[in-house]
């Protein structure tokens, strides 16, 4: 992907724009490929470890297709570490919060990273607009109706925390990403592979430490190649558009585009998993689908926002 000072701005916008809903799409196919996977007794830390170490292996090859650079500068080390721990951390947090709450509730609490990247830019000083905000109370109410726990279910403490936890560390994984100067020239390639290895190598530790076979569960063709399916549509896809769509749109914007995540997993639940489709879930589709067409038809950026 060229980088972004190479297109006009309009072209960013509308880059951006795609790239923010590809982002969405394509991280919400997990149910796809790791539905089947948990069903075949796969622990979760085994699938995060090769979803993201098959998905890093690719990616190095099509970097070394293209003659891409692989080599980064010892400051810009850390960084990327860094954000691969955050995105890491994000998956993590999320599947532990599974132990301790139903995943509706889970999915709509991680959905308040939105939020978390609004607040986050207003205290840099990039203060989004009304419509912005706006569509981020608009999709939040519709992932609410999305996502509702059911009556009666159990809800504990420590399962919120993770929860918030897992949105907030992909709300800071998303404004270093638009923000940070020190990786700013650094491609989205480069980027998402640091990630990806980042995030290989504390799955790997983690499960050391657990104990355990590293592929425990995978005993089929068909397992392989759901791991294959998963690092590489809702993985590799995924977070290299969201890099791209973060730096030409802006954390904020990216985020809300988010909401096509749990639609996407929603509607795989129905049509290919057989999964009831009730009249709340209909009717947060079409607010979330509502906001964020209002977000996108805005005309353009006004000199207070982000971007």
């Amino acid at each position: 992907m060229a980088r972004k000072h190479a297109y006009r701005v309009t072209d960013r916008r509308i880059i951006g724009l795609v790239c923010g809903v590809a982002a969405g799409i394509s991280y919400g196919t997990n149910p796809l490929f790791a539905k089947p996977l948990l069903q075949s007794g796969v622990p979760v830390l085994v699938m995060l470890f090769f979803r993201y170490g098959i998905s890093a292996a690719l990616l190095s090859l099509l970097m070394l297709a293209k003659k891409d650079k692989f080599s980064v500068q010892k400051s810009e080390f850390g960084l990327l570490a860094l954000l691969g721990v955050l995105f890491a951390g994000s998956s993590l947090f999320l599947f532990a919060s599974y132990e301790y709450i139903p995943s509706g509730l889970a999915t709509t609490l991680v959905y308040l990273y939105p939020v978390f990247v609004a607040l986050i830019m207003v205290f840099l000083r990039f203060y989004p607009s009304w419509r912005t905000w706006l569509s981020i109370v608009a999709t939040f109410g519709g992932i609410l109706l999305l996502s509702a726990p059911s009556s009666g279910a159990e809800i504990r403490l420590p399962g919120i925390i993770l929860a918030v936890l897992s949105a907030l560390s992909y709300a800071f994984y998303l404004v270093i990403v638009d923000r940070s100067g020190r990786i700013k020239h650094v491609s989205e390639h480069t980027l998402t592979l640091y990630a990806l290895v980042t995030g290989t190598v504390l799955f790997a530790a983690i499960r050391c430490c657990q104990g355990g076979s590293i592929t425990e569960g995978i005993d089929t063709a068909a397992d392989w190649g759901n791991l294959l399916g998963l690092a590489v549509v809702p993985t590799m896809i995924s977070m290299l558009t969201l890099a791209v769509s973060s730096r030409f749109i802006g954390p904020t914007k990216t985020s809300v585009l988010g909401v096509f995540e749990p639609l996407t997993a929603i509607l795989i639940g129905t049509f290919i998993f057989g999964e009831p489709m009730t009249w709340k879930m209909g009717v947060g589709v079409a607010i979330c689908v509502g906001a964020v067409v209002f977000m996108i038809l805005k005309p353009g950026p006004s000199q207070c926002e982000e971007k």
